[in-house]
């Protein structure tokens, strides 16, 4: 028996519908992006009209569009959210990304959906349980290994999704209370104020600094392009970037970067995998993710669950971009220096170095001659630092001209029948057409015809199609009018046969049987609503479940002892201190507390389990 391929998704974020289509053709097989209200980015929400226009785009390649409806849902707003469906429904929107399981229970459109990250799935257990709730995608946390998520694709049948590039919460997803606590700006809201981008003072339990205005908790960015094979191995069939506040540059440089290397992994496993939409995209630059921002970069979790101290995974002198890396200051005086460093520079560049005090600062380049450049100021920098580019002026014109043609391959079929003129088509997503029309146009040609028809055929430029190959008519002579038109016709009714014939994927049955994995819940859980109160006790959960720490009196979160951050990245293993390793007292002192302003946390390590919980004091 014919095993069957396993489809790979490349899917990449929008925060608004012209970098959804964007992402769309430089070569996403799938966009997700926020609706008006309750996506977990306030700030990239977008009309449902406009998420209409993208599903147009999109659904002509097979390419798929979700919407991102994964705050968590007060209960004075289930009836809002209720209508909100209805239309994305209505839109022809693929599926929804949710949290909140109060949808679960609400009147909505057989719509299919997606268990978004902040569900927090680490195990199979919960894998299996959101699986059962009828989820047809589960989107896995940032933290795991490939061993991992080996075992939970063993455990369940729907796609698993993970991310592949860009920012990294430090905290496991939807845990994370610390914007809440301190700001009263809910992460799970949509408003996370990152206060793990901040500088912190790492403090002794009788107040001194340790170390002075370092981002402690501010991770690097992830990088998966040499995992991509390996976590299609371990199970991974749809590999998400995240950035739904970035802008295309960005967007369509790391898409760029993905298509390319994942349709090589899929070329070398051919009888595993396919891809997931259809059409090719020619992009005119080289991509190249050093050149978008990115904080640096760090494989996270995945290769291993306790990685060596020398694994660095936080950005601690900078939440800022680091950019490429170009070389050392080989001489400076006033606003004049030259780098070591065989990368050509250009006018209106950006550069970043790490500046006497510590800091890192950025500059302008003004004048580039090879490796002699001209600020357009005076710099405090010394011999021998080491210098970034945080801006490629060529690459970011490149990136702001490049406007791909995404097409579909069709082969046509020249005919003739009796007095009629008969057109195939067929085009690499199976969709066959044919079309004639009657003409007494036709006559037997005094010369070959048969290149000029194949140039009138292959005249399908803004239609999304390209003209992979063609069979004509050589001996017959076909007016280009009327083999114009034919054309014409016929790709219209290509694509109304894919409309008609594409399938939509629904919303799985749920499981009434299902138990719940956790029999009893914290705050942490984040239940806002009383349907995710009924969903948890329908499936044994007992006892009291607390409600999410947004539903509290401001008076009543900040409870002393209280975890507003957990994470699987450890601040002493970090700063090579674990306290699994001999005289890690000696090298930072315990306990340790983290300081900005008014927020003080004091840092707990679970050397049993390998994590660490950021608690109020």
């Amino acid at each position: 028996m014919k095993r069957k391929k396993q489809r790979i998704e490349l899917l990449a974020p929008a925060k608004d519908a012209s970098v959804a289509i964007e992402a769309v053709n430089h070569g996403a097989d799938a966009v997700y992006m926020g609706a008006s209200r309750f996506g977990a980015r306030a700030l990239a929400g977008n009309s449902v009209s406009d998420i209409a226009r993208v599903c147009e785009v999109a659904h002509h390649f097979d390419a798929r569009v979700y919407v991102t409806v994964n705050t968590l849902v007060y209960d004075h707003e289930l009836a809002e959210v209720e209508r909100l469906i209805g239309k994305l429904y209505r839109a022809d929107v693929d599926a929804l990304i949710v949290q909140d399981l109060g949808i679960l229970r609400l009147d909505i459109p057989p719509i299919a959906l997606h268990a978004s990250t902040q569900c927090d799935l680490r195990t199979p257990q919960k894998a299996k349980f959101l699986e059962a709730l009828g989820f047809s995608q589960l989107v896995m946390a940032r933290e795991l290994t490939l061993y991992e998520i080996a075992k939970i694709r063993k455990e369940v049948k729907v796609p698993l999704e993970a991310f592949v590039h860009g920012a990294l919460c430090v905290s496991y997803s939807g845990r994370c209370q610390a914007s809440q606590a301190f700001k009263q700006r809910s992460a799970n809201r949509g408003e996370c104020a990152q206060l793990c981008r901040l500088p912190y003072d790492l403090l002794d339990e009788n107040g001194r600094a340790v170390m002075k205005g370092k981002h402690l908790l501010s991770l690097r960015d992830l990088n998966q392009s040499s995992r991509l094979e390996a976590m299609m191995n371990a199970g991974v069939s749809s590999f998400k970037i995240e950035g739904r506040l970035k802008e295309a540059s960005y967007v369509k440089n790391v898409v760029a970067h993905y298509r390319k290397l994942m349709d090589e992994v899929i070329a070398r496993n051919a009888e595993r995998y396919e891809r997931s939409s259809y059409g090719r995209s020619s992009c005119a630059f080289v991509p190249d993710v050093m050149k978008s921002f990115n904080r640096s970069f760090t494989h996270y979790f995945l290769d291993e669950r306790h990685p060596a101290n020398g694994n660095k995974m936080a950005s601690i002198d900078t939440p800022k971009s680091m950019g490429e890396p170009l070389g050392r200051v080989t001489a400076v005086r006033g606003n004049r220096m030259r780098i070591d460093t065989s990368i050509p520079l250009a006018n209106g560049d950006g550069l970043s170095f790490k500046a006497p005090d510590g800091t890192f600062a950025g500059v302008r380049v003004n004048v580039a001659d090879g490796s002699e450049i001209t600020l357009r100021q005076a710099v405090d920098i010394k011999k021998g630092a080491f210098v970034y580019r945080t801006f490629d002026k060529r690459m970011e014109e490149q990136l702001a001209n490049s406007s791909p043609q995404r097409a579909i391959d069709v082969e046509a079929a020249l005919r003739r029948a009796g007095d009629r003129l008969v057109l195939d088509l067929t085009d690499e997503r199976g969709c066959h057409v044919t079309h004639s029309v009657q003409t007494d146009a036709l006559a037997e040609a005094s010369t070959p015809q048969g290149d000029r028809q194949q140039d009138v055929l292959g005249k399908l430029g803004g239609t999304g199609y390209r003209l992979c190959g063609a069979t004509v008519l050589d001996d017959l002579f076909v007016p280009s009018s009327v083999l114009a038109n034919l054309r014409r016709e016929t790709i219209a009714l290509l694509n109304r046969a894919h409309h008609l014939a594409r399938a939509r994927d629904y919303r799985k049955k749920e499981n009434k049987n299902a138990l719940c994995p956790m029999r009893s819940l914290e705050s942490v859980d984040n239940v806002a609503n009383h349907l995710a109160r009924r969903v948890y006790q329908e499936h044994g959960v007992e006892g009291y479940i607390p409600m999410a720490m947004e539903c509290e009196p401001p008076e009543k979160q900040m409870k002393e002892n209280a975890v507003v951050m957990h994470t699987r990245y450890c601040l002493r293993r970090e700063l090579g201190a674990c306290l699994k390793e001999k005289n890690a007292a000696h090298k930072l002192p315990v306990p340790l507390f983290l300081r900005h302003g008014n927020v003080l946390m004091r840092v707990d390590c679970d050397c049993r389990k390998c994590e660490m919980k950021l608690r109020l004091t």
